[in-house]
């Protein structure tokens, strides 16, 4: 097959191509970026070069989008604004990409008669006490962000209901793992651990996530594109729930380093306390998470260890002003 992966030079994105390549040496892959400051070329450079065209425009451009997608049999949407702190600050470019640009992508795969898969997040449900989100569980975001990928679930059930659309949406837990950029929490801990920096924590770290190792969730989306069915929602839980504060307390250790560096900062606006998803209609797939949090970690915690040729670029350039900016202290070395 001939896909067309959009956002698939991201931390989940590319983990899904390069997966995909590995498993399926005859598939060839159109990854379309815009490749801001997330979407990385070397994210890529594990895949094989022949089975790839990376295409660096925008999900909101018509015109790319056509012409990317002409002869592939599926789009798989990694596309989005990502990290919700940004979003506070700057909502509108959240609902440019995740709505509109979803709305584009929507309108060509319609035209080309093909599936397509959008990929979104727990976030869109909102906060949970008890219990876990199942698939017809009401959307409540909480953030510019999580509204944004509400706006585009909307529109793929839409085209779905309005004009036939084979259209369907994968919602994920937490992901982490090797290649996520470290502005996220796991990636930030762990290097600001390694550097001696600070660990900026958020309230009391008391938010519950539930973590799903990349990999498995790569797993789950060709489990999905597979086999699930045009508009439905499945969703991805990771094996584990942690506090934030457990999973700071887990990098240490394995940093080396101790709690003295935590520094509980004021907390995010509108942080939502608890996420947790059912994963039970995606299993009935056939899908089974296969990594669990004490093995997820440590891999991740070693990639980073091992790769500071990925990483260093990153947290020397713009980062470092975003970090300030977001946190009121600079970084160290």
């Amino acid at each position: 097959m001939k896909l067309l992966v959009t956002g698939g030079a991201g931390f989940i994105g590319s983990t899904y191509v390069r997966r995909r390549l590995a498993e399926r040496p005859d598939d060839e892959i159109v990854v379309l970026d815009k490749l801001t400051y997330a979407g990385r070329r070397e994210n890529l450079a594990a895949a094989p070069e022949s089975q790839i065209e990376l295409v660096e425009a925008d999900i909101a451009d018509r015109e790319a989008v056509a012409r990317a997608i002409d002869g592939c049999g599926a789009v798989v949407n990694f596309a989005a604004e990502s990290h919700v702190d940004r979003s506070i600050a700057e909502p509108d470019a959240f609902i440019q990409t995740d709505v509109f640009g979803t709305f584009v992508l929507l309108e060509a795969a319609r035209d080309a008669g093909i599936r397509h898969l959008q990929i979104s997040t727990d976030e869109v449900y909102g906060s949970i006490e008890e219990g876990s989100f199942t698939e017809s569980s009401p959307i409540e975001p909480s953030s510019p962000y999580s509204a944004s990928k509400a706006g585009g679930d909307l529109l793929v059930g839409a085209f779905q209901r309005t004009y036939g659309a084979d259209a369907l949406i994968v919602r994920a837990s937490n992901n982490y793992g090797p290649f996520q950029h470290p502005e996220k929490l796991i990636p930030l801990m762990v290097l600001n651990a390694m550097a001696g920096d600070r660990l900026p924590v958020y309230g009391d770290g008391m938010q519950v996530r539930n973590w799903l190792f990349t990999e498995d969730f790569a797993s789950a989306i060709d489990v999905v594109l597979e086999r699930g069915e045009a508009g439905e929602v499945y969703n991805v839980g990771g094996p584990e729930e942690l506090p934030n504060i457990e999973v700071v307390r887990r990098i240490l250790e394995l940093t080396g380093r101790d709690e003295s560096l935590i520094d509980h900062v004021t907390d995010r606006l509108g942080h939502d306390r608890r996420y947790s998803l059912s994963a039970e209609r995606t299993e009935g797939l056939g899908w089974r998470a296969q990594v669990h949090f004490d093995e997820g970690i440590e891999r991740t915690v070693a990639w980073y260890r091992d790769n500071r040729d990925w990483w260093e670029p990153i947290r020397s350039g713009e980062y470092r002003e975003y970090y300030e900016r977001q946190y009121g202290t600079k970084l160290g070395s």
